[in-house]
């Protein structure tokens, strides 16, 4: 390893030593770390922080948890982070605990964060996002049997909006329906909630179109059971209001728009009878969803799937949703796409970028278990990963 002097990140706030390589870059890369390029933005390599909800957030604010969460990626080689589902109003958030951006005093917690990630070389960007039908629940660990988030605990159950009254399961509230008022106050939210991201920093955003969340509640028939022009048989009724929305957000956002999607509903039904009915949300459907969105100019699809159907049945495995980015890829050959689904083999992951299955890895739990997850890629793949200064002892 050549001598070189402890110099300081340039215009950082704060001493951070500079890492010259940038971390998580090397000369002689596999394609998991060659840069992609995406909406004019460079990311350094192929390994994105999916989304994570932390339910740590004060009343939508950012906490040093989040500080240590998040910077603790940056500093481990990711090509880039998106943090967790932040809803656009309060009424929007999974539970009482989830980040938000509906008011300015949430900006800067959240630069904070921006500035120390940047000061490691490492892109960030945020989800934005409104829970729909599935809102005020409890935390995953404070439920106990009971999933609707209380008034006395910070809930909301009167106040939960989707575009049916259709309720994700029994044990969730009742939703009510979406009239135009409210959906032009959505879609005014998530354009405000853009404009904070700019005075934030943000790199990129990311529009949650999935895991039965608002916008793919309208789009799947098990959920939008509307009569108007948002809902019914009709394909195009159903994309009607996200691709409003998110039109809306790309004339407000200069910077890359990704979208992440549930390309299947994951229902024990065909995706289409032999009526000529569509009977859940499925990869054909999907097809016709990102070919709009390339229309509007969205730069990244984000493919996960599930999460709108209670009784959902997924063939859980290493790499289960890779398929459908690979149908995406195969039916939009320039379309940028990101896969997941419990992604944890370095050779596998690697694998799905070599054959063309889609350009970028999105992982979350493996990165929980493994923060240093990209090292460990590295080592299995043969090359040397540039390590934080600070690390520098644990690999040399």
């Amino acid at each position: 390893m050549p001598l070189r002097g402890n110099a300081p990140v340039p215009g950082a706030k704060e001493f951070y030593p500079l890492n010259d390589p940038e971390i998580g870059t090397d000369e002689k890369v596999p394609l998991l770390f060659q840069p992609i390029t995406i909406g004019g933005t460079t990311f350094k390599n192929r390994i994105f922080v999916s989304p994570m909800c932390q339910y740590s957030s004060s009343n939508g604010h950012a906490t040093d948890w989040h500080l240590v969460h998040i910077g603790g990626f940056a500093t481990r080689g990711v090509g880039a982070i998106i943090m967790e589902a932040t809803s656009v109003v309060p009424e929007g958030r999974i539970s009482p605990e989830d980040a938000g951006l509906w008011t300015d005093t949430q900006i800067e917690p959240l630069k904070r964060i921006v500035q120390f990630c940047h000061a490691q070389g490492t892109k960030i960007g945020i989800q934005l996002a409104h829970a729909g039908r599935k809102a005020s629940t409890l935390a995953p660990w404070a439920r106990g049997g009971a999933y609707i988030a209380p008034v006395e605990q910070g809930g909301w159950p009167d106040d939960v909006y989707g575009p049916s009254t259709l309720p994700f399961h029994e044990k969730f509230p009742t939703p009510k329906e979406m009239d135009e008022p409210h959906l032009t106050y959505v879609e005014n939210a998530f354009v405000e909630a853009i404009e904070r991201c700019e005075e934030v920093g943000f790199d990129f955003i990311e529009i949650h179109s999935a895991h039965g969340y608002l916008f793919h509640s309208f789009l799947s028939n098990l959920s939008n059971d509307r009569t108007d022009s948002y809902g019914g048989q009709p394909l195009e009724n159903r994309l009607r209001f996200p691709l409003r929305v998110i039109k809306s957000c790309r004339e407000a956002w200069s910077k890359p728009l990704f979208v992440r999607i549930s390309a299947s509903d994951w229902a024990d039904r065909p995706e289409q009878g032999d009526d000529g009915l569509w009977k859940q949300w499925g990869i054909e459907q999907t097809k016709v969803l990102v070919g709009e969105l390339l229309k509007i100019g969205v730069d990244f699809v984000d493919c996960s799937a599930g999460g709108n159907w209670a009784e959902q049945k997924i063939p859980l495995s290493h790499g289960y949703q890779v398929p459908f980015a690979e149908s995406l890829k195969k039916a939009y050959p320039g379309l940028n796409v990101g896969t997941v689904g419990l992604i944890s083999d370095p050779e596998k992951a690697e694998g799905y970028l070599q054959e063309g299955k889609a350009d970028v890895i999105l992982l979350a739990r493996e990165l929980l278990r493994n923060p240093h997850w990209p090292l460990t890629a590295a080592k299995a793949l043969g090359v040397y990963l540039k390590v934080a200064n600070q690390y520098e002892r644990a690999v040399v």
